[in-house]
């Protein structure tokens, strides 16, 4: 029988979401020495905001952050500041006010440390108090996914089927080593799949397939237990990937079965410097009050750096 055919021996809903946001952003030093890296803005609203709107959308409103040092700003921005919020009001700035406010009314956020960055799945570890028995979903921070239609559909499979589910993405082949990738099989939906292996950042030629996990899982608790026997993997790191891996191996009264959720829609990979900047253009060029100013703009910017034989420059010779 297809574990996809057996039904889901544990209804738990899933209500509860774990941000892990303890990395130390090396890839964008200097800037974050002393900012979190999820801190940083796309247009005028931090990173981590966008995340954290996609979890409530998808009635997820309790949210655990994972932090470490000098993520402090964090919990600033998902707190009250009582001093700005009057400064704000007696100007009757009621727009900023209302921005302001936003962020501490959004979900109810609980916060524990991670002691050192030990990967993604010692992040997940340190959710285990919080999370207890439950299922939980994981959202990581550099990937921005506009719509929450995507965890919506992941809770959904996970109400249907139990076990832990993953999103997956196709890549290029030249793409794969960059992520963990699946080894799957097909269902009778369209969009969902029973993952067989998963290989975390494997080479080309060793890849189960093209479909690769992006930031977006649906957990059975049993990954807690499998995660303290998991040894560091990649990078001396606790890998996630390989959790899973060996749930996908076990029965279904064991917690296993992993499906994976076929994502199609756009994403935002804001975990390197050229993505992050073409996301924040992307948002920006979306913005009614900032469109009709920065699209000239970028239209004669191109058209400045076009080469001389004037290809790429929209003329469409």
């Amino acid at each position: 029988m297809n574990p996809s055919d057996l039904p889901n021996p544990d209804p738990a809903p899933v209500t509860k979401a774990v941000v892990p946001a303890a990395g130390l952003g090396t890839r964008f030093l200097p800037a974050t020495k002393a900012t979190p890296k999820e801190m940083l803005p796309i247009v005028d609203k931090p990173a981590i905001q966008y995340v954290l709107e996609e979890a409530v959308a998808a009635d997820l409103n309790d949210v655990l952050m994972i932090t470490g040092r000098n993520k402090r700003s964090i919990e600033d921005h998902f707190d009250r500041a009582y001093e700005l919020e009057e400064a704000l009001e007696s100007k009757g700035d009621a727009e900023r006010l209302r921005s302001v406010r936003e962020p501490s009314n959004l979900a109810q956020v609980h916060y524990v440390r991670q002691g050192e960055p030990r990967g993604l799945g010692h992040a997940v570890l340190c959710a285990e108090a919080h999370v207890g028995d439950n299922p939980f979903a994981v959202l990581l921070g550099d990937d921005l996914i506009e719509s929450a239609e995507l965890l919506r559909r992941m809770i959904e499979v996970r109400a249907k089927h139990g076990g832990s589910v993953v999103a997956l993405m196709e890549v290029e082949p030249e793409q794969v080593s960059l992520y963990g990738c699946a080894g799957i099989e097909a269902t009778d939906e369209d969009d969902v799949v029973v993952v067989t292996d998963l290989v975390e950042k494997p080479a080309p030629e060793q890849a189960p397939s093209r479909w690769a996990i992006i930031g977006r899982y649906i957990c059975d608790p049993a990954v807690f237990p499998v995660l303290h026997e998991t040894p560091p993997g990649r990078g001396g790191e606790i890998q996630l990937t390989d959790a899973l891996r060996e749930l996908a191996r076990r029965k279904p009264e064991d917690g296993g079965v992993v499906h994976g959720v076929l994502f199609r829609g756009h994403r935002y990979d804001t975990g390197n410097k050229a993505d992050y900047i073409r996301t924040v253009v992307d948002f920006a060029c979306r913005r009614p009050d900032l469109a009709d100013e920065l699209l000239p703009w970028l239209r004669e910017f191109v058209d400045r750096h076009a080469p001389a034989d004037g290809r790429g420059s929209g003329s469409g010779e």
